[in-house]
């Protein structure tokens, strides 16, 4: 397989490396922060990319965001978040969009080279692999449909409570009206509100549910 692989740490980066390229597998970029990701991951269009969660500039969540970057615009990229940590801001929605393979796991918990490898077999194929503490995480953010929301989505909301328009919130966030569209439907979808209902209502639904959590 041609991988792309994105860690900030160089010695963990170097060990997948030669990890990757004793396997049979060809390392075909291998960088070091969010935006040099997606450099690679779209100019290489790989079989898989491997990608750690915390990485300059914000040291928070700017690999998976630079993932979901990724799949916005190629949705099949294949994914393999491998990290420290369980960061949800963006993860279920690194794991909600895209028709390629998608997994997390964590590296403390990464016991055997053989499944590991494995795991990037099934993601690059199309599948998922999933940690179960990982699972377990996401599972406790659904009792709470607000706090499924990313970052990003919660923005959208709050400036729509503010009885701002589609167009509105695109020129406060500098996104374009698509992306606030995009956005918007996802809010809906997160917090249940059914496709039948128009716009408007559904928009005035998701905007008292965030009002009530915020009292």
């Amino acid at each position: 397989m041609r991988i792309v692989v994105a860690d900030d740490s160089v010695l963990l980066r170097e060990g997948l490396q030669l990890l990757l390229a004793e396997a049979g597998h060809e390392v075909v970029a291998a960088v070091g922060d969010g935006p040099s990701l997606v450099d690679a991951v779209l100019a290489e269009r790989p079989d898989l990319a491997i990608v750690d969660v915390r990485m300059p500039p914000s040291h928070t969540d700017e690999g998976l965001r630079a993932a979901v970057a990724c799949r916005e615009v190629w949705p099949e990229a294949p994914v393999l978040v491998l990290s420290q940590y369980v960061v949800a801001s963006y993860a279920d929605e690194l794991l909600a969009t895209g028709e390629g393979g998608v997994g997390y796991l964590l590296k403390d918990r990464v016991s055997e080279v053989r499944e590991f490898l494995d795991a990037l077999t099934t993601v690059a194929a199309g599948g998922t692999v999933l940690d179960p503490v990982v699972i377990k995480h996401l599972m406790g953010r659904q009792r709470d449909p607000l706090l499924a929301l990313t970052p990003r989505e919660r923005e959208v909301l709050a400036l729509m409570a503010e009885g701002r328009s589609n167009a509105a919130v695109a020129d406060a966030l500098v996104v374009s009206r698509a992306a606030v569209e995009k956005h918007t439907q996802r809010i809906f979808a997160k917090l249940g509100l059914s496709p039948d209902d128009d716009q408007s209502h559904r928009r005035v639904l998701a905007v008292v549910r965030f009002l009530r959590a915020a009292e």
